[in-house]
């Protein structure tokens, strides 16, 4: 009955009638074993057969390849069965599974794979493709006897930083030396006294910065059907003593396109004067001033052939610039010889039509021409009995002026009167023909030009065809040292197309 005293069911009484049936045989002692360890099997029987529809593990998910691994669909696969015992025999370690699960696990499950032509289930990833990797070389035998014991040796740096065929190509020599660097030379039986190369610098001071000169000058050019070259630098005895570069150069370009007129201008300190290098480099900035202000005139006069109207402007000016020269040695408290300079020019045009080359000058130095494998000297000696004459005729008609204190008509490119001339001033204009190469020279570079024939010689060599050199070569071909020669060199060279 209920605990509320209703009426029980007739199938509650059922229930109890048959637990507590009179019939039913009492407790005792039962066959079945009885000892402690028969209990504890019967109770862990019990246990787990209560629990386990409780604990039906829900199926795991299924496993799919990851399609951003490395698999090949025509890589023959194993039976589903048999991979996941291929892998603990390979990698003897169990797979990882869930905590949660991992009592539940009845035992090994398979992994089902796609077929190779169906795609892989699941959200799209990235796809990536495999690249065979490139077979490694097998090793070289090793050699039969042992390699006899000696230094060791390093790698060539430049093996491990070698070019590129058209960088190495790019990076060769704009002289075309076949890749040889330009090095300074000598002729003769045994090299100067000097070094060739700089050794003490001129003394400096606070006062005196402005007049400091570099050892070396180089410069170029090509205009028309010309190519110039030009450099100047201090002798091996200045380098030697710490004493300044006397020479002064200057190139410069005046005008543009056909009608420009171009300027060098080379100059010569005495030897032993202690301004002497400042004295050239007046005589450069005074001419090329002076050229400035009228080289439409002369440009014009060049390409049309006035020869008598170059003549005369040019002399007077030169003479304004030697008067300057001898006002500023006045300032100084000088003599006029002592801050004087020798001064020779070149002047050429721009035209390609016009292969007129005008050369005007005062004192020493030289004028040479290459031709045909041979050079000229265009500036010859003066002969005494030409002190009270005025001019002679050069080689190919060319004039050389002389000009003994005569005065001259005035100039058609100046204003106002020029000073009284006091020194020689040659002139010469010339026709230029294709293969010539025109020398103006400084006399630290014309007297070996003159007194050693073998560096004469050795620049036909060097300067005839193909062409002219590139910059670093002329500086070294200028520099070809002679035993007995240590001054100053500046020139200018032109290579005529």
């Amino acid at each position: 009955m209920s605990q509320q005293g209703e009426k029980p069911a007739a199938h509650e009484d059922d229930w109890w009638r048959k637990l507590y049936d009179e019939t039913a045989p009492d407790t005792g002692p039962s066959t079945a074993p009885d000892s402690l360890d028969d209990r504890f099997d019967s109770v862990s029987d019990t246990v787990s057969e209560a629990v386990e529809p409780e604990l039906e593990p829900e199926p795991l998910p299924e496993v799919r390849p990851d399609p951003r691994t490395d698999w090949d669909p025509y890589r023959e696969q194993a039976p589903p069965s048999e991979e996941p015992e291929r892998k603990l025999e390979s990698e003897r370690e169990p797979e990882p599974v869930p905590v949660a699960t991992q009592a539940a696990v009845p035992g090994p499950r398979s992994t089902a794979f796609p077929a190779p032509w169906e795609a892989p289930a699941g959200p799209p990833g990235p796809r990536t493709f495999a690249v065979p990797k490139p077979p490694e070389p097998e090793p070289p035998p090793a050699p039969l006897t042992p390699p006899a014991a000696g230094p060791a040796t390093a790698p060539d740096p430049v093996a491990l930083h070698e070019l590129p065929p058209d960088w190495a190509a790019s990076d060769a020599p704009a002289d075309g030396g076949g890749g040889a660097r330009p090095l300074v030379g000598h002729l003769g039986d045994r090299p100067p006294t000097y070094d060739a190369e700089p050794a003490a610098l001129p003394a400096a001071t606070s006062e005196n910065l402005d007049a400091l000169v570099p050892d070396t000058v180089l410069d170029g050019a090509r205009y028309g059907t010309y190519t110039l070259r030009a450099a100047s630098v201090r002798g091996d005895s200045a380098r030697f003593r710490g004493e300044p570069r006397r020479d002064a150069l200057l190139t410069a370009r005046f005008g543009a396109a056909e009608s420009a007129l171009v300027l060098v201008a080379v100059a010569g300190g005495v030897r032993g004067g202690e301004g002497a290098h400042l004295a050239a480099a007046d005589a450069c900035r005074w001419i090329g001033g002076a050229v400035a202000r009228s080289h439409a005139r002369l440009s014009e006069d060049i390409r049309a052939g006035r020869r008598a109207d170059l003549k005369s402007g040019l002399h007077r000016l030169t003479d304004r610039t030697y008067g300057k020269l001898r006002a500023r040695a006045a300032e100084l408290g000088l003599e006029p010889g002592e801050y004087t300079t020798s001064l020779r020019c070149l002047l050429l045009s721009a035209d390609p039509d016009c292969r007129t080359r005008v050369f005007f000058g005062v004192g020493s130095g030289g004028l040479f021409r290459l031709r045909d494998g041979l050079w000229q000297d265009l500036e010859p000696v003066i002969p005494e009995e030409a002190a009270s004459g005025v001019s002679e005729e050069g080689p190919d008609g060319d004039r050389l002026t002389l000009d003994l204190q005569i005065t001259t008509p005035p100039s058609p490119y100046s204003d106002g009167p020029a000073p009284p001339p006091a020194e020689l001033f040659r002139f010469r204009a010339s026709v230029a023909r294709p293969g010539d190469t025109l020398l103006l020279c400084s006399n630290g570079f014309a007297e070996p030009m003159r007194g050693e024939p073998e560096l004469p010689d050795e620049l036909a060599e060097r300067w005839g065809p193909p062409g002219p050199p590139g910059l670093p070569a002329f500086l070294a071909d200028t520099q070809l040292r002679v035993k007995g020669y240590a001054d100053d060199r500046t020139c200018a060279a032109v290579w005529e197309a």
